[in-house]
């Protein structure tokens, strides 16, 4: 694993997937926007010091997964950090590795939490538009939000893999490659589906997807 990882060969893997699931939809094998999230998980003892934190807000111990996917919820990014670096601040990382390797995409959409500053500097360095959507002041409990709603979908969908429901890998790196390759088991399910219902949905995606 981490031998394929370290040469690209996951990422090569997910690209093609995604690729292949995107025509079959009727769309290009590239998406030019994207949805952008964190969700926090609690971290076992194997995790060290170094790589872990506390976030107040969801107090939770452990580290936070951040990720990009197309409008369709297909994965595109994977970038996991320790649980108490602030969205805004993980998202130049997580934004710049996008812009390396997707140079194509021209928007972002995201919560509240990367507005502000971050959708300037996005512009000025990277030529990226970030699109905030934030919750309804007068909305109480579940909300489905637009445009969130894939990444946290996709998000729910790689819970699946019981692994994912706390993280246990010592290194990132290990962190990040298996929570692609759930996203890869999804994929390869929904290639190798003939004739039944698919996990990803074909309903026609929004403009500029």
């Amino acid at each position: 694993m981490a031998r394929w990882a370290a040469a690209g060969v996951i990422g090569q893997i997910r690209d093609a997937l995604a690729s292949r699931i995107r025509r079959e939809m009727g769309k290009g094998p590239r998406a030019v926007a994207t949805v952008i999230d964190s969700q926090s998980v609690k971290a076992a003892e194997t995790v060290g010091r170094d790589s872990r934190g506390y976030d107040a807000g969801k107090k939770i111990n452990g580290r936070k997964r951040h990720i990009v996917v197309d409008t369709r919820g297909l994965p595109l990014l994977v970038m996991v950090t320790p649980a108490d670096l602030h969205d805004s601040a993980a998202a130049k990382e997580v934004l710049f590795r996008l812009r390396l390797m997707h140079p194509e995409i021209t928007i972002v959409w995201a919560d509240s939490a990367y507005a502000g500053k971050l959708v300037d500097w996005a512009k000025q360095h990277l030529n990226l538009t970030i699109k905030p959507v934030s919750r309804p002041k007068d909305a109480s409990g579940f909300v489905v939000l637009p445009r969130r709603w894939v990444v946290e979908r996709s998000l729910a969908w790689m819970m699946h893999a019981r692994r994912h429901a706390r993280d246990y890998e010592r290194l990132v790196q290990h962190s990040e490659t298996l929570i692609t390759w759930a996203a890869i088991t999804l994929m390869t399910r929904r290639l190798a589906r003939k004739g039944a219902t698919p996990s990803w949905p074909r309903n026609p995606a929004p403009a500029g997807g």
